[in-house]
């Protein structure tokens, strides 16, 4: 039974929108010297990440007031252009290749990832797939293996670019979207050996990958070339103290941190801002895994909770690789820190998420479907 409309998930809202705020603020302060030498204009990347959070905002809302079932209805056109869009990047009069990847697809001057797409509607398809197949027999082919093959063909596209880091979010949240369905664990562990399987020869058949990753197994042997970003990256982290060098004082930012704006914002974070900021920003992602987990629980239908977990699973995983990353824990992934990151695709994407996650929270029901 659908729940009675109510208001949508304020604090929710609020958590994205104080996330989006920190991110703008220090997407200038990281940002400001380097647009200033290249660009001739400070605010270069101020402004990209203005218009973009402004352009999220309008996408944010429009989901939030529209009826959350019509993505199940779209979620399989939506996954095919998703398909379309991976295969096209990797066109080389289409697809931007930049830092030896290929992510990227410009049109009329402007960027952007169909990978941030695609994790969307891998979570929109799956829980599609599991809200209609959850009264069905339980049968390996048909409530495991397809979902397995689909989501496989969406990694397989992403590691041609290659992004192994979009790679482990999604397999991860194809991984916990089984598992919350109800797919046997022992299903789900021969999965797990055979990924675990198939990232290690990926990572000893990509030079590149395998120095990141000896870089964190064993850093004492790594060249001091390849483990540059993640030493400037501690080294940043380190001075903040417990409050912070101050707004605009990070020396990272000039020049020896490299993506200070982007995949390593969260150094600069901890710098300026020091141990509170930083636990400030964990503190943000822990209330969104809160409240959407709470918004899954309390969903009047399969779908709305396996969606709303989906998303919650795509953000917080995401971010919580990239802290790991910068912290030094993780391999580099070239994964933005979400709503915090200077990126357009990202941010908008994000938005949207948000916003479907605040549409299924308006139909909420003091007891939902997994509750």
């Amino acid at each position: 039974m659908i729940g009675k409309r109510i208001s949508y998930d304020r604090l929710l809202c609020s958590v994205a929108l104080l996330l989006v705020g920190l991110g703008i603020v220090m997407v200038y302060s990281a940002s400001a010297i380097k647009a200033q030498e290249k660009y001739g204009d400070p605010f270069f990347f101020l402004k990209k990440q203005l218009l973009w959070a402004l352009i999220g905002l309008m996408v944010m809302v429009w989901a939030m007031y529209r009826d959350y079932r019509t993505f199940q209805r779209y979620a399989p056109l939506l996954f095919f252009f998703s398909l379309f869009l991976l295969v096209l990047v990797l066109v080389p009069s289409i697809g931007v290749k930049v830092n030896n990847a290929r992510r990227w697809i410009r049109l009329f001057g402007v960027s952007f990832q169909p990978s941030e797409l695609a994790k969307l509607s891998i979570v929109l398809l799956l829980a599609r797939y599991f809200a209609k197949s959850a009264d069905g027999e339980e049968h390996f082919a048909k409530r495991f293996l397809l979902p397995l093959i689909l989501s496989g063909l969406v990694c397989g596209l992403i590691v041609l670019q290659p992004h192994f880091g979009m790679v482990a979010v999604l397999l991860c949240v194809a991984m916990a979207l089984c598992f919350v369905a109800g797919v046997r664990l022992s299903h789900l562990g021969i999965v797990v050996l055979v990924v675990v399987t198939l990232a290690v020869t990926l990572v000893l058949a990509h030079p590149y990958a395998r120095t990141r990753v000896m870089t964190i197994l064993d850093p004492s042997h790594a060249s001091s070339q390849a483990a540059h970003q993640t030493h400037q990256s501690i080294y940043a982290i380190g001075p903040g103290g417990l409050l912070g060098r101050g707004l605009g004082d990070s020396y990272g930012k000039l020049g020896y941190l490299p993506e200070s704006h982007t995949e390593f914002i969260f150094a600069v974070v901890g710098e300026e801002a020091g141990l509170v900021g930083t636990l400030l920003v964990v503190f943000l992602f822990g209330i969104l895994l809160w409240r959407g987990t709470r918004i899954a629980l309390r969903a009047p239908d399969l779908f709305g909770a396996y969606a709303a977990m989906g998303i919650t699973f795509i953000i917080v995983t995401q971010a919580a690789i990239n802290l790991g990353v910068v912290v030094g824990l993780l391999p580099i992934t070239g994964l933005p820190l979400p709503l915090v990151s200077f990126g357009g695709t990202s941010l908008v994407t994000t938005f949207l998420c948000i916003g479907i996650l605040l549409s299924i929270s308006r139909r909420q029901t003091a007891r939902g479907r997994l509750a």
